[in-house]
């Protein structure tokens, strides 16, 4: 279904193509898995997203995996070399390191996802807001912005937590995320 046919000023034929037959025709391209895609062109990313989801894991069934109680003391095996008994090896009052790690890291995730959510959030609504006024509203939360992100982060850190104490609610400090 494809013809030529003469263009109305006498020049060259024009071709003409059957748009039924052009669309059967027309090679059809997959599109890649978006997850593979992402193993294939971020490989870093790739492996810090497996840390992440193991200990993950590690933290939702902490009862399961690990192997022993984490707050167990046991004299007789302090400061013992890793071993097939303590991967990791135990601590001065004979606690296994490898329990100690995966309930630790319930805390460690816990406190990570919710102060860079929060802080997420808060900055979203500052910028909104310097955003939104303008002006000297805007020059005035700038300049604040400017001054806190003057000092380092972990010494600033460090003055919240020593300034409002220590509260904890269901075994996160709290002001430690606000920190």
């Amino acid at each position: 279904s494809i013809r030529a046919s003469a263009t109305p000023d006498g020049g060259a034929p024009m071709t003409v193509v059957d748009p039924t037959v052009a669309t059967a025709a027309a090679p059809r391209f997959r599109r890649a898995n978006p997850v593979l895609a992402f193993i294939r062109f971020q490989p870093l990313g790739t492996a810090g997203l497996l840390v992440i989801l193991v200990m993950a894991t590690a933290a939702v069934f902490a009862n399961v995996i690990a192997p022993y109680d984490p707050e167990a003391i046991d004299f007789a095996s302090m400061l013992t070399a890793p071993s097939w008994e303590h991967p990791f090896g135990t601590d001065a009052f004979g606690r296994d390191i490898l329990t100690r790690i995966i309930y630790g890291a319930r805390t460690a995730l816990t406190i990570g996802f919710v102060s860079s959510f929060t802080g997420c959030s808060i900055g979203a609504v500052i910028g909104v807001t310097s955003a939104y006024f303008g002006g000297r509203v805007d020059l005035v939360i700038q300049r604040f912005i400017d001054i806190l992100l003057s000092y380092p982060i972990i010494v600033l850190a460090l003055v919240v937590v020593a300034v409002v104490g220590h509260r904890p609610v269901g075994g996160i400090d709290v002001n430690l995320i606000l920190a």
